[in-house]
């Protein structure tokens, strides 16, 4: 049997600061349930529209639910976190943010997808299904340097990782570079594909049960984790569309591949390119095929056809 959460905590903050009061201290070995803000700050609702992101507070940014200090945790030891279950809110949103993501240049103008889902799907368009996987995008430690720092880059000590991965049942560990480690966690989705290229998934509010283990002098150099089983398995049964870049720059390879995937998708599935974008976001996969064959390096992104009927 799962064991009951001690607390839930609704404190937040924005930035990482390891100057920070904890809004909770435990013990290593609790859990503990975290009441998750999207990434949005709460500003987008049911009745937003595009016009809307133009508006948005980004001080308000990527709050993350915390610090929570760990009694025992010194720098050099390692953060045991299981992830042990998600209650999602069932309202999310997908943006493209004039200035982000990786085809920034070419989807200038603001755009936003808001989506109902239930625990296994979220209808996209008709017709078009996507497999709710929830995860927190930002999850991690309090860094040693001092002062506040942007909660939008992925650090040594975790962070806005982004891993798709840390889906219930696996278990993550972290660096601790602080004493008590000063652990918070947010920015939670409903789905995303590997690398996120709109710079949004289904950025969703949430409620996060995590179980904390302390490891120590574990001198752990940057994250870790382990999964249950296959990362893939649940769209894998129809195969997948595949689109590659190639060349010696892995970004501008990214870039190709992401940019031929949209022309498929508006050619072959009649999408509007700021729609094939966005759900190259939730739902295709960046992957290096190779990297070693000088002095080319080639990127596929993978779009499993299992999405559309």
């Amino acid at each position: 049997m799962t064991a009951k959460p001690k607390c839930t905590i609704h404190d937040h903050h924005y930035g990482w600061d390891n100057s920070l009061a904890p809004a909770l201290e435990v013990e290593s070995g609790e859990t503990i349930e975290f009441e998750v803000v999207d990434s949005g700050g709460g500003q987008f609702t049911p009745t937003s529209t595009s016009a809307d992101v133009t508006a948005l507070d980004f001080s308000k940014i990527n709050p993350v639910t915390g610090p929570v200090y760990i009694h025992g945790a010194e720098p050099g030891d390692a953060l045991q976190v299981e992830i042990v279950e998600f209650k999602p809110s069932g309202f999310g949103w997908t943006a493209i943010i004039p200035g982000f993501g990786l085809l920034a240049e070419e989807f200038a103008e603001p755009y936003l997808k808001l989506w109902n889902y239930d625990n296994t799907s979220a209808e996209f368009l008709s017709g078009i299904h996507v497999p709710v996987r929830p995860f927190p995008g930002t999850i991690g430690n309090a860094p040693a340097e001092v002062g506040h720092h942007s909660v939008v880059p992925p650090r040594a000590v975790g962070g806005n990782m982004d891993i798709r991965d840390l889906t219930a049942g696996s278990t993550l560990h972290l660096p601790v570079a602080v004493p008590g480690a000063l652990f918070s966690v947010g920015d939670t989705h409903a789905a995303q594909g590997d690398g996120e290229v709109c710079g949004t998934a289904i950025e969703s509010a949430m409620h996060i049960t995590l179980r904390f283990t302390l490891q120590k002098a574990a001198h752990l150099k940057t994250p870790r984790f382990s999964t249950l089983g296959p990362v893939t398995g649940h769209i894998d049964q129809k195969g997948y569309q595949v689109t590659t870049g190639l060349g010696p720059d892995l970004y501008a390879a990214a870039q190709d591949a992401t940019r031929y995937m949209i022309d498929l998708m508006t050619a072959e599935y009649g999408l509007s390119a700021q729609d094939a974008y966005l759900l190259c976001s939730v739902a295709a996969d960046l992957r290096i095929s190779e990297i070693v064959d000088a002095p080319n390096w080639l990127v596929g992104l993978y779009l499993p056809r299992s999405i559309f009927g």
